[in-house]
């Protein structure tokens, strides 16, 4: 094999180990983000919930966009998250820029600890574990 070849075949392979840590990094951030997510549960309530009403609205709002971030919100309620992580699973491979985003309004106020299931939040501890997830990935495909 020439250098040229063996150059190529070193440049191909990065490539491709970029693009299996850019996903696993995603998926990782996606699931403690879902995972980390409170689901409304009116037994905490002070005020009985509107008829109907079932939790996982915000778990269900977890969106991914590449290069652009996502607007808005979406009708989904999802209480256990599968839905929200099947949607980064979907999309995620190449590098380049990533965003997960929750554009519910209320967003801000849980990850500033408004829910008794996610004190902390949510974005702050994800952000907080972000070496180590990088680290796990870049370890999995060497």
């Amino acid at each position: 094999m020439s250098f040229a070849a063996e150059i190529e075949a070193f440049a191909n392979k990065s490539k491709a180990n970029m693009s299996l840590v850019t996903r696993k990094v995603m998926m990782d951030i996606g699931a403690h983000l879902v995972e980390r997510s409170p689901v409304g549960d009116a037994s905490y309530w002070i005020h009985r919930p509107p008829p109907g009403y079932v939790g996982g609205r915000f778990r269900g709002n977890w969106q991914y966009g590449f290069n652009t971030a996502p607007p808005g919100d979406l009708p989904s309620i999802d209480p256990t998250g599968s839905a929200s992580l099947a949607r980064v699973a979907a999309c995620v491979g190449s590098p380049g820029i990533h965003y997960i985003v929750n554009g519910l309004p209320y967003a801000r106020r849980l990850e500033e600890g408004w829910s008794r299931q996610a004190p902390q939040g949510m974005v702050e501890l994800t952000r907080i574990d972000f070496e180590n997830i990088v680290d796990i990935a870049v370890q999995g495909v060497k």
